[in-house]
Formats: structure tokens, C-alpha cells, sequence
């Protein structure tokens, strides 16, 4: 049996994963499809200090909380900025990874440096300074999301190396209008023999639009 932690993308809360979740307990693993701190069910908690580390924090307490040793670490999107620092912070909790149309950065990096197509959306966060408001087409359920946690670099407090876990998985959507902004990220971890690389015929959001793919994706990787 495995444990399934899975963090969201930016404005989603835990609603975008609790499907796969479902799934997985089916199966007869365990998986806790998070919030983080000011973003959906916790968006009474946003404020101008949420930043980057408030959310890795979020993931480490849960680890530590529900005594989870052996965590397989699945984040979509911006969830791969958290999951990475989490696997740093906490490396003995870890298995695995698999990022999901996600960010894997480095040490220094951050979403604003990483994917610089997005930062006029970012700074849409006029009405509050603070926080970045879901794009139209998301879900209904989209909360504005703390700004600090896009601008904030990511400081890898370890050697930053994971070749240190079990797997390393990542899911790539090839249905996007136009460039991936994952498309170098794809080509780099490909010959990177550390790394398995799956193409998903969906869009961004695979959770929703390939969930069978998805499933047996993360079954196969345990």
C-alpha cells in the first residue's frame, strides 16, 4: 500500500485532486489531496506574508502529522515549486515523486523566474497587492492566489538531489494551445535516464481531462 500526498496548482485546492483520491483508496492505498495555506477551503487565511516556504510547511506538517514515511509526493503545476522543497526539507518521508505538468525547479528559482510568459497575470494582483486572481476559465471553485508564493525563490536547504528517491515520474500534457511552457523541461528530464517521462494526450489540467491515464500512471509507479 502506498501513501499518495498531492499538492495543487496555483488558485486549486484539494477539490482538483479528491477524484484521483477516491480512486486510489479504491485501490487500497492512502491519499490526502491537500489545500494550501489562503487558496480554496483555506482562503480565509490569505494575506500579503503567504509565500513559497508557508506552503511547503503546509505539506512537511501534514507528513509529520499523519506520520507518513514513505510519501509519494504528486504535485500539479505550480505544486512542483512545494513538492520539491518538501522533498528537500524531509527527504527521509519521501519515495517518491511524480510532477504532473509541473514545475521542477532549483535552487533559486521561482515561478516568476521559471515561466515569465505568465508574470502580467501575476501582476493582476492589484485589487489586494497580494493576490493573483484565477484566469476565467478555471473551475468555479478557483481561488485568487497568494502572490508571495510565485515571487518567492525556492532555497534548498539540502544537496537538492533527487536521484535520492525511489522514482522520479513526470507527466507531460501535450494538448495545450500553443508552446508548453513545460516543453524544455520535458526535452531535459527525457535524457535524463533518472527520470520517466509519460505524454498525455490532454490539456493542463490532467487530473480532470485524462484521470484513467492519470491513475494508472501513479498505480504503475508503486
Amino acid at each position: 500500500m502506498a501513501t499518495f500526498v498531492l499538492v495543487p496548482g496555483m488558485c486549486h485546492g484539494g477539490w482538483t485532486f479528491e477524484p484521483l483520491a477516491r480512486r486510489l483508496r479504491e485501490h487500497g492505498h492512502q491519499a490526502y489531496p491537500l489545500t494550501l495555506t489562503g487558496v480554496g477551503a483555506r482562503a480565509h487565511l490569505l494575506s500579503s506574508t503567504v509565500n513559497l516556504e508557508t506552503h511547503i510547511q503546509d505539506v512537511v506538517n501534514t507528513l509529520l502529522d499523519e506520520q507518513i514515511e514513505d510519501a509519494v509526493l504528486v504535485a500539479h503545476s505550480y505544486g512542483g515549486m512545494v513538492t520539491t522543497g518538501v522533498a528537500d526539507r524531509v527527504p527521509d518521508r519521501v519515495d517518491s515523486l511524480v510532477y504532473v505538468d509541473a514545475l521542477v525547479p532549483g535552487d533559486g528559482d521561482s515561478c516568476w523566474s521559471l515561466v515569465p510568459a505568465e508574470r502580467e497575470w501575476y501582476l493582476e494582483s492589484g485589487e489586494t497587492g497580494y493576490a493573483v486572481p484565477p484566469l476565467p476559465f478555471f473551475d468555479p471553485r478557483a481561488t485568487p492566489h497568494p502572490l508571495a508564493s510565485l515571487i518567492q525563490r525556492l532555497r534548498l536547504t539540502g544537496d537538492g538531489d533527487l536521484a535520492r528517491f525511489r522514482r522520479r515520474d513526470y507527466v507531460y500534457a501535450t494538448g495545450w494551445d500553443g508552446e508548453s511552457p513545460f516543453e524544455s523541461l520535458r526535452e531535459q528530464l527525457l535524457a535524463d535516464p533518472l527520470w520517466t517521462v509519460h505524454d498525455v494526450d490532454s490539456r493542463h489540467n490532467i487530473m480532470r481531462d485524462a484521470p484513467d491515464t492519470l491513475l494508472k500512471i501513479l498505480l504503475d509507479s508503486v
